[in-house]
């Protein structure tokens, strides 16, 4: 898969330890930064990931930063990206499932790397639902 991956500097860590597993795992992964952890604005590196997510270019995004709220809220702004902000697994899966999220948010602050893995996980390998979520989908996306 083709995977689009962005964060600020406190989501930075985890951004490169993501990007080093899933390119290990056989994915393609565009990093669209930041590239380092100095203090940087989110909206910088979170907006190019989501308008990629909706143009195609990517299959899937996954913006990190401290809490991953306000790196959500960005990525939400750009018409046609459905970010969801996770925090487990079950989150990851009702995002996808229910949703049909294109893109997910992480808060480096709020779970270990081992969660993110594994929401990351769920979040790649859960299919959307289609039937009664559709009408839902189709209403935010008007």
């Amino acid at each position: 898969m083709k995977i689009g991956i962005a964060s600020d500097h406190a989501g930075f860590d985890y951004k490169e330890a993501l990007r080093h597993w899933l390119t290990a795992l056989g994915h393609e992964v565009k990093d669209y930064g930041c590239f380092s952890d100095e203090r940087t604005d989110y909206p910088t590196w979170i907006r190019p990931c989501a308008e990629a997510v909706v143009k195609g270019e990517v299959e899937r995004g996954i913006v990190l930063g401290g809490s991953g709220n306000g790196e959500a809220i960005v990525a939400n702004r750009v018409k046609g990206c459905r970010c969801g902000y996770t925090f487990d697994e079950q989150t990851a899966f009702l995002t996808r499932s229910h949703n049909d999220a294109n893109c997910i948010a992480i808060g480096q602050r709020i779970v270990t790397l081992d969660m993110a893995k594994k929401i990351v996980e769920t979040f790649l390998a859960t299919p959307f639902e289609g039937g009664r979520h559709v009408p839902r989908i189709v209403a935010i996306d008007a």
